[in-house]
């Protein structure tokens, strides 16, 4: 497992999202503990979860109290893991996903989160989108108030563009340490704040990475697609007798040394392959085709190095 760094920390290249071990069409949880469990055998150190990650009009919390179960029953060493968890969103009856930023909201939110998981303060804690209803800055100062408290270690934003990491960042200065965005082959949008997040320093975690050849949780079970057209990601994965996700993976990876994406899996087999990915190191002739691809011919988006 290669690393990279998020707020100071060292956290594996490639993070475990455990969304899908817990919404429709989930494992499980025998199978869902041995997906994590078997994250961590591969060198998974990031594991990324929500309050709002459970069933339609279901108790929030399912998949944090999961990723508690999964750490307190691993036998091996778990000092070193990062656990990413957000708050401002739910999942009433009927499927719907509502957004709440209210800073009353979000700071019980993350004490209900925090007591889930069983820490003394959440590791890191991310806003899960922007409330339209809500100031942003009223949004992100709960969270610069959960800092001043103990109740977070470090703080996130997700789902915001270029303005609101901006904004973010003048009112939590160092405090703020990742963004989650996202970005796949198939979904480019967050370019800009890619790019941003280089500037500033901080660690931009793509969620739903596979898109293009896997489909998003959000969109229901995953499966293999896209193969037309990204046949150059085909291609790379068979020349290189790997899996066409994994090389995704390591484009995401070859993107910007800031990035961490966040694969979901619900087979331990799965989340093995997606960690294989950090030590899958293209060459710049694999690089350019796979960009090219992922643009559809157009422009070459540049690395982003500036991290």
């Amino acid at each position: 497992m290669r690393y990279r760094t998020l707020g100071g920390l060292r956290v594996s290249a490639v993070g475990l999202g455990a969304m899908p071990l817990s919404i429709e069409g989930r494992p499980d949880e025998e199978r869902a503990l041995a997906t994590v469990h078997a994250a961590l055998d591969a060198g998974v150190t990031l594991l990324d979860t929500a309050d709002s990650y459970h069933l339609p009009g279901a108790e929030p919390g399912h998949n944090e109290r999961l990723v508690a179960r999964a750490l307190e029953t691993y036998g091996g060493d778990t000092s070193g893991v990062l656990v990413a968890t957000k708050g401002g969103r739910g999942r009433p009856a009927g499927g719907d996903w509502t957004v709440n930023g209210s800073p009353r909201h979000l700071k019980a939110a993350a004490e209900a989160s925090r007591e889930r998981l069983g820490v003394e303060a959440i590791g890191l804690y991310q806003l899960h989108k922007p409330d339209p209803a809500v100031p942003f800055e009223e949004s992100v100062g709960a969270l610069r108030e959960l800092l001043d408290a103990g109740t977070i270690r470090l703080a996130g934003v997700s789902n915001a563009d270029a303005d609101q990491i901006r904004r973010a960042h003048a009112i939590l200065g160092d405090r703020l340490v990742s963004v989650q965005n996202r970005y796949s082959p198939a979904v480019r949008d967050s370019e800009p704040e890619l790019r941003l997040c280089a500037d500033l320093g901080l660690a931009f975690l793509p969620w739903s990475p596979l898109g293009g050849l896997s489909r998003s949780s959000l969109d229901g079970p995953s499966r293999t697609e896209g193969a037309e057209r990204f046949a150059a990601f085909h291609a790379v994965a068979a020349e290189r007798g790997v899996s066409p996700q994994q090389v995704a993976l390591a484009w995401l990876l070859a993107r910007s040394p800031t990035v961490v994406p966040i694969p979901g899996a619900t087979r331990p087999h799965t989340i093995r392959d997606s960690a294989a990915a950090a030590d899958l190191l293209l060459t710049a002739e694999e690089t350019a085709r796979l960009d090219d691809e992922a643009t559809g011919g157009g422009a070459r988006p540049a690395p982003v190095t500036n991290a």
